[in-house]
């Protein structure tokens, strides 16, 4: 065989060989949330490989904007963790009721237009697991009887979610969930935090599925990324 042919046989090795790779490559997410009356801080880092491979999205800000009914995003991007010494993004989002009605027709679409998308789903989510569950309230509305009522109720809706997801998320070990009242002050306080993983094929499988069992034609979305996928112009 001439060298051309030795050449496109090593070229598509080495490509299978890398879409093997990414498709047995374990991501893990790390996601940490707080909230505390007017302050809030959302943070997710994705780790690959053993954390050679790092992404972290910070969003240090989250209001209301004084403009109308937005919510306000304050959001920094950077390879490698927070405290690393690469090159971090910032941008600021505006979240308005338009879009996020937008997200609900979307995924209304999805479901009309994906024969059995709640079970392809289901079956994604049985392979993620999630790990080192944390989540922490704090809770006073500066009356005794009321806080003591909004603390067992708040305990109630965690072990209701708690429950719900273990339907759906191979849970690694028992969360650590605490709800402490606060009887001198109307305070609220929430601490969230979660290790997400799974296989990044196991994603690819999914977006697989969604294809094979598409009907009803062309869709129309309205919200990015899903908007190229009808060829619809999303203004930001």
């Amino acid at each position: 065989m001439s060298w051309w042919v030795w050449t496109l046989l090593i070229l598509a090795a080495l490509l299978l060989l890398l879409f093997v790779i990414i498709f047995i490559t374990k991501l893990t997410i790390t996601i940490s949330l707080y909230h505390g009356n007017d302050n809030d801080h959302f943070k997710v880092m994705l780790r690959a490989w053993y954390g050679i491979l790092k992404y972290t999205i910070d969003i240090p800000m989250v209001k209301v904007d004084d403009d109308g009914p937005n919510i306000v995003l304050e959001e920094k991007k950077k390879a490698g963790d927070a405290g690393s010494s690469g090159k971090e993004k910032e941008d600021k989002k505006k979240v308005t009721p338009s879009e996020f009605m937008n997200s609900l027709k979307d995924t209304k679409t999805l479901l009309v237009h994906v024969r059995s998308l709640h079970r392809i789903i289901r079956h994604f989510m049985k392979k993620v697991k999630m790990d080192d569950v944390i989540w922490h309230t704090k809770i006073g509305t500066g009356d005794a009887a009321t806080t003591g009522s909004f603390t067992g109720a708040i305990w109630g809706l965690k072990g209701s979610i708690i429950s719900l997801m273990s339907g759906y998320i191979r849970l690694q070990s028992m969360p650590d969930l605490q709800v402490v009242p606060d009887f001198q002050q109307a305070i609220i306080q929430t601490r969230f935090s979660c290790i997400i993983q799974f296989r990044i094929g196991n994603a690819i499988l999914v977006g697989f599925k969604i294809l094979r069992f598409w009907r009803g034609g062309k869709a129309t979305f309205k919200t990015t990324p899903l908007s190229t996928l009808s060829g619809e112009k999303h203004s930001v």
